[in-house]
């Protein structure tokens, strides 16, 4: 009997591999090593692969798409409902076949090698980012204790330490301390810059880069993560679904006559959702003396709710409004405030 679909639960040396047929009637449910995964999928006629979008999906998804396979990646979170039984590979395997015969299932579509490069570019700078974090408050402490205070910020603490490198009446293992991190700091920034110079060039060569730039709040590193995430946003039917995908709408209760909003859901990628909100507060903030109906919207809008939750509400305006202008193929266009109102 062929198989319709294959659930396949990823590990790193052992596999769950579970086929069903026409009506979803389990054919086999076995265990494979992990040499054995790509003779197994050779041997099967093309058919459908689902599997959780977790650790190395994207690379399997690729891999088995060279087979001839129509793979398809789904969130964790829809598999877990479907788990029936103890917690195994057995019925995970079970759970992710079924969780994708639902209707209403968005599934991920399969990154390239290039996009995930470019979003492991982002990882490896947010790193270097936090141990530059990291030395700079260290660095400041020791200073501190010898009563050597620098001003605030990285430029002026770096002219402090050169400083105190030269400084002579400072003794030498203090200076020979303060040369490490100085040289540490300096290398990390480089590593910083190189990474962004890469980043620059994905970007130089996307064909939405003006599209997604033209938004206020967004620049290099968040068009890059962007792009390289979503591309056009193909994979989300409307500007909504998207801005749920980010987790920048709120919680909702409603039970018989109860409704209830809450906070936003939090839900997706969070470093997506963080350079978004960081980039509508830094719009937001160079909003006050503008008169486009955008900015006018945020302006009302930190007076009525204050100033947090409206850097929150601006963000999810940009989602939508990213989403659109990617579908549209349009850049974004400032619309003045009084036809926005007649509008």
């Amino acid at each position: 009997m062929q198989c319709k679909t294959i659930g396949l639960d990823l590990a790193k040396n052992t596999f769950q591999v579970c086929g069903v047929g026409e009506h979803s009637t389990p054919i086999f449910n076995r265990k494979l090593k992990r040499n054995q995964l790509v003779q197994f999928f050779a041997q099967q006629p093309p058919t459908t692969v689902v599997m959780e979008a977790c650790y190395s999906a994207h690379y399997w998804g690729r891999e088995l798409a060279k087979l001839g396979h129509h793979t398809k990646l789904i969130p964790a979170q829809h598999v877990t409902p479907f788990v029936r039984g103890n917690k195994n590979d057995h019925n995970d395997a079970l759970a992710i076949v079924e969780a994708s015969q639902r209707p209403h299932v968005r599934f991920v579509p399969v990154k390239t090698e290039y996009q995930q490069e470019i979003l492991s570019l982002h990882r490896v700078r947010e790193r270097l980012q936090r141990n530059r974090t990291s030395l700079v408050n260290q660095t400041r402490g020791i200073l501190s204790e010898f009563g050597v205070i620098a001003p605030v910020g990285v430029k002026n603490l770096r002219a402090k330490l050169a400083h105190v490198i030269g400084d002579t009446s400072c003794s030498q293992g203090l200076r020979n301390i303060v040369a490490n991190a100085y040289i540490e700091l300096l290398d990390t920034e480089q590593r910083i810059e190189d990474i962004e110079q890469r980043l620059k060039a994905f970007l130089d060569e996307h064909p939405c880069r003006d599209i997604i730039m033209s938004l206020p709040g967004v620049g290099l590193i968040n068009a890059s993560a962007f792009l390289a995430s979503i591309d056009k946003g193909q994979a989300f039917h409307s500007p909504r679904e998207f801005a749920v995908w980010l987790g920048l709408t709120p919680q909702l209760y409603a039970s018989g006559d109860t409704h209830r909003m809450g906070g936003i859901t939090k839900r997706g990628d969070r470093y997506l959702r963080t350079l978004l909100v960081h980039g509508a507060r830094a719009a937001l903030s160079r909003a006050r003396n503008k008169a486009d109906a955008l900015s006018v919207w945020g302006n009302q809008l930190v007076h009525r709710r204050g100033y947090n939750k409206a850097v929150v509400a601006f963000a999810h305006r940009l989602a939508r409004l990213m989403w659109i202008l990617l579908q549209r193929n349009e850049c974004y266009q400032p619309q003045p405030a009084l036809e926005a109102c007649q509008g």
